[in-house]
């Protein structure tokens, strides 16, 4: 008679047959592939409905046809000649929509450079002068504290202070430096600048310091080690791996000021030109394609500067 272990011994193959068919089954139920695309589906679904769909109908719109008071969806290249118009025939002058790009690249510029220079600095010291995590962890939260009001809050603050009769003035005729209020102070591109580099430092300090907090404390010892200077060290191993978040910073604040139009309408005083000022001004006016056109023109050219920038680095490689 069969004891139970020569039972459980004749029986134990079939059961691992059967485990082995039944193991592929499942994994091919629930693959790798299958629950990264059902864990990535509801963002997609987020991006194509709340990005995608809207520009494919801006694009759309843009080539339509209006009047003084409604739209004509009929095939038009108006709202992109309305935009130039005039413009081949001042040449070699720039027509006013030219300039106006041109001003709105320029400040884009100035505080894309300031806030990657302010970004750095700050970005720097956390990642190597601060020893403690928690410090770290604090600081950088720190950089917060403009969040907790709106952004017409932290520009408005700004008018007490830079105004004609503002502290700043004040203080100046007080010390005896100038006999009148400056004027360039507020409601110049001073003031923008100034409120945009407020605005969007934090978008240029967390990326970069995201990257230099991964850089190994090793290379830079191997590199003290080497005979390196600190300017040595900084340019050929803490900027190179810190490449990503330079980039990743970059992309955010370009791309935020360059649709700006509340802070350089609220901060210029109405009186600096700028291309989302332009969409605004065309959108009050009902002007939908035209808009559409304007918006189309602004999000290639900033496509075009985030592409030459992403040929820095390789920024899904890096990360």
């Amino acid at each position: 008679m069969d004891t139970s272990e020569d039972i459980l011994q004749q029986a134990s193959p079939d059961l691992v047959r059967g485990s082995d068919k039944a193991r592929p089954a499942k994994a091919a139920r629930l693959s790798p592939s299958f629950i990264s695309w059902l864990q990535a589906g509801p963002m997609m679904l987020v991006f194509l409905a709340f990005f995608l769909i809207p520009l494919v109908f801006v694009v759309i719109v843009s080539f339509w046809d209006y009047n003084e008071y409604q739209l004509l969806p009929a095939f038009s290249g108006r709202g992109y000649t309305d935009t130039f118009e005039g413009c081949i025939a001042q040449l070699p002058d720039l027509c006013t929509i030219a300039k106006t790009y041109l001003k709105t690249l320029k400040l884009c510029f100035l505080v894309w450079a300031i806030t990657l220079f302010i970004g750095f600095w700050v970005a720097y010291f956390l990642a190597f002068h601060v020893k403690s995590k928690t410090w770290q962890m604090g600081l950088s939260l720190l950089c917060t504290i403009p969040f907790w009001t709106s952004n017409v809050i932290r520009m408005i603050a700004w008018i007490p202070l830079l105004g004609r009769n503002g502290l700043v003035n004040s203080g100046l005729m007080r010390i005896g430096l100038v006999n009148q209020p400056v004027e360039w102070l507020l409601f110049s591109e001073f003031s923008v600048v100034l409120a945009l580099v407020h605005l969007f430092t934090f978008f240029m300090v967390v990326p970069i310091f995201n990257s230099m907090i991964r850089i190994d404390k090793s290379l830079i010892e191997a590199a003290y080690d080497a005979g390196a200077t600190g300017l040595q060290t900084l340019l050929n191993v803490i900027i190179p791996l810190a490449k990503p978040g330079i980039v990743i910073g970059s992309i955010f604040v370009i791309t935020i000021v360059m649709g700006d139009f509340i802070t350089i309408g609220v901060m210029g005083g109405q009186q600096i030109a700028a291309a989302g000022k332009i969409i605004e001004t065309r959108v009050n006016a009902l002007q939908f394609p035209a808009a559409a056109a304007n918006a189309v023109i602004l999000l290639v050219i900033t496509f075009l500067i985030i592409t030459m920038m992403s040929r820095i680095v390789d920024i899904k490689k890096e990360l």
